[in-house]
């Protein structure tokens, strides 16, 4: 969570707000009156991601039958979640006593890019995911023998390979300056920064203009399709695959809801201070502060969607929790209902 610093405002000590003039013990961004209620949201997301994704990758390592493509991909999104809530403490830290920065350069830059690197692993595996289930709704022939397991686990893994190193330059973009962890003079005056920022906004927006028509095409796909596939489990076949489709596009909605606000701030307060002046320097802080609830509701809101809209996921998580030797779990006991379970099947 990027936040603008005093090295960006008019020297001026008549508007200046106070905290930018206070002294190395105590430097908070924000009064008390703010900074309380958003530590106890900050807390409550992080009891609630870190238990939800979890239960999350226990479910899908410990059930066999959960272990479907789809449910491989949302497993490594939940390990993307965890990391980024592992992010958390620091960005409290920052709101709470700007400066100065104690924990040192590494983790000044670490944390950052962490918190970059997973966000583009996100929006990747979101993307791979919604074209698998593409192939396997529209072409579920030609899916059966090109999407496996192992084809899936090697996607992944190159998935994140691509994420961390798309992140690499927020490595050498931040740093400690001043006793504070922001951004390097270097990289604002060379416009390093300028272009980073537009990169990480073209992450975000093509895969989601990708994601507006693919989904449309798996729509008009099962619209027409509802009459035509036919077979003894006809019924369930199509009802397993809306099903996913509807949890994997809320999921989407969901991601593309709290990360909207974000890259909007990004690129509209990147320069404010310099154009608009105190006013905007106040308005885009609190801003932030917002696009930064909203983050952290991204990384812990996809357990609560799938325990609200997946019978499956709610009977494995009882499984789980309350019993104590827990069977093999079976998707026959709620045959209505799944958690990405459509492989890739005709």
């Amino acid at each position: 969570m990027q936040n603008i610093t005093d090295d960006d405002i008019y020297d001026n000590n008549d508007t200046l707000p106070l905290f930018l003039h206070c002294d190395n013990e105590s430097c908070p961004l924000f009064p008390i009156s703010i900074l309380i209620p958003v530590t106890i949201v900050c807390i409550v997301l992080f009891v609630t991601g870190l238990i939800g994704n979890i239960l999350t990758i226990l479910i899908i390592r410990r059930y066999k039958d959960m272990k479907t493509t789809t449910n491989l991909y949302l497993s490594s999104m939940a390990v993307s979640d965890l990391l980024i809530f592992l992010c958390l403490p620091f960005d409290l830290y920052r709101l709470w006593k700007y400066k100065p920065w104690l924990f040192g350069d590494f983790l000044c830059r670490f944390y950052q890019y962490i918190n970059e690197g997973c966000t583009y692993a996100t929006i990747l595996h979101i993307t791979a995911l919604s074209i698998e289930r593409y192939l396997a709704i529209c072409f579920p022939l030609k899916a059966k023998v090109f999407i496996t397991k192992g084809k899936v686990r090697s996607v992944i893994a190159l998935l994140w390979t691509i994420a961390l190193l798309s992140a690499a330059p927020f490595l050498f973009l931040l740093g400690v300056e001043r006793d504070m962890c922001k951004h390097s003079e270097y990289a604002v005056s060379s416009g390093i920064l300028n272009i980073m920022i537009w990169f990480s906004t073209l992450y975000f927006f093509f895969p989601m203009f990708c994601l507006t028509f693919l989904y449309g095409f798996i729509g008009r796909k099962l619209w027409k399709s509802k009459d035509e596939i036919k077979g003894p489990n006809a019924a369930n076949r199509q009802k397993y695959h809306k099903q996913t489709v509807k949890i994997l596009a809320v999921v989407v909605l969901a991601f593309a809801i709290c990360w909207l606000p974000f890259h909007i701030g990004r690129n509209l307060f990147s320069n404010s201070s310099k154009s608009g002046g105190i006013d905007m320097y106040f308005f885009s802080q609190y801003f932030n502060v917002v696009c930064m609830l909203l983050f952290y509701l991204s990384a812990s809101i996809n357990p609560v969607l799938y325990n609200v809209m997946s019978k499956k996921y709610r009977a494995a998580a009882h499984k789980l929790l309350f019993t104590r030797q827990a069977r093999p779990f079976n998707t026959r006991d709620t045959r209505d209902d799944t958690l990405g379970c459509t492989e890739t099947s005709t």
